[in-house]
């Protein structure tokens, strides 16, 4: 198996132009901008050479059986071409619903984001960092769509990552939103290790804190109003421990975005700079490290956080002020449902922090997994 051994290579990012023009509709909430956002920011700091980029290709039918089945993989490709979901395929697929409608690009968009995460799992063979932000759909089933999720390239990226030699892999999801695909994927593997910290009662209401998956999980329900004080509480008594124990030889971060206090689809209250402070204690702890997307429903909140997570791997200085290119990036985006944010959103990248009380729920169910 390929050690990790050598001068690490400088990290890279994954991304793809369809995410600039494909949307879920003007009524859904992945009808912002996001992977676009982080690409034009990430340049206009002068943080994205051409040598750091690659395109994200576009995975193929017999790609995606290597977890999904082979009659959903046809179903999406077939409602793309019809526009069109028949009734047997809506009810046995999910597909054409609220939640994971038909649009355009239903199927080349999730399966490019499903071919970046294939790749990342090749690229990181020998070692190495990427980042891959259209990644982290963590939510898709291997025969339905769910969750906004229609293809589950985490665990296509894991699965890739075992075919590239590598067996123990941590997988670790700090979306506000429980991963259940993933943990279906997984449950009782003892080569995996599992670690979510997610918003309790919350969709998709599973994830509770004496749920191990057969013993591969570590479940983190949080109350709402969750901070920044909290996060550095769990990543001290619970991820870094965990991780540490695990000895994995690939880290699988899902970095999701929806768990900040201006995201419309959570009750957390989060900055940025709790993420930054994951994705910099996680990097140095396996010689393989891929950063995947996930959720994020506020334009300027889910660009900036994911470019600070580049800057983060890249070991790029975040400015205090945005120059007047990166700036222009932000007062460029639009979100009709919600109108425009503070101003600080539009020439800052860094959040204010929100630090807080660690309130005695969090110490307890700490405590409670710490037994484990």
């Amino acid at each position: 198996m390929p050690d990790g051994s050598g001068p690490p290579a400088a990290p890279l990012f994954l991304g793809h132009e369809i995410y600039r023009r494909s949307s879920y509709g003007p009524r859904h909430p992945l009808h912002v901008p996001r992977v676009s956002t982080v690409i034009d920011l990430a340049r206009a700091l002068g943080w994205l050479p051409a040598d750091r980029f690659r395109t994200s290709p576009r995975a193929r039918p017999a790609a995606l059986t290597l977890w999904h089945t082979p009659a959903y993989v046809a179903a999406l490709a077939r409602a793309e071409a019809a526009q069109a979901v028949s009734e047997e395929d809506r009810a046995r697929h999910g597909l054409g619903t609220v939640s994971n409608p038909v649009f355009p690009e239903m199927f080349r968009r999730p399966a490019t984001s499903a071919g970046g995460s294939l790749l990342a799992g090749e690229l990181l063979a020998r070692g190495g960092v990427v980042f891959h932000p259209a990644g982290g759909t963590h939510h898709g089933l291997p025969d339905r769509a769910n969750g906004f999720c229609y293809l589950n390239d985490p665990v296509l990226a894991m699965l890739s990552l075992r075919r590239s030699g590598v067996r123990r892999i941590a997988y670790v999801d700090i979306d506000a939103h429980h991963p259940d695909g993933v943990e279906a994927a997984f449950a009782g593997d003892p080569e995996i290790l599992m670690i979510s910290v997610h918003e309790e009662r919350r969709w998709p209401f599973t994830g509770a804190l004496d749920d191990a998956a057969g013993g591969s999980a570590f479940n983190l329900p949080v109350p709402r109003g969750f901070n920044d004080s909290e996060m550095r509480a769990v990543l001290e008594a619970l991820i870094l421990p965990r991780l540490s124990a695990f000895r994995p030889e690939a880290i699988v971060l899902q970095c999701g975005a929806d768990a900040v206090e201006e995201d419309p689809l959570s009750r957390l209250s989060l900055s940025n700079n709790a993420h930054w402070s994951v994705v910099a204690a996680l990097a140095p702890l396996a010689p393989r490290f891929l950063v995947l997307g996930g959720g994020g429903y506020n334009p300027w909140a889910v660009g900036r956080l994911w470019t600070g997570v580049w800057a983060t791997l890249a070991g790029a200085e975040i400015p205090d002020r945005l120059p007047p290119e990166a700036e222009a990036v932000l007062r460029a985006l639009g979100w009709a449902r919600r109108g425009l944010p503070e101003e600080r959103m539009f020439v800052t990248l860094r959040d204010l922090p929100r630090e807080g009380p660690v309130r005695s729920e969090i110490r307890d169910r700490l405590a409670v997994l710490a037994r484990r």
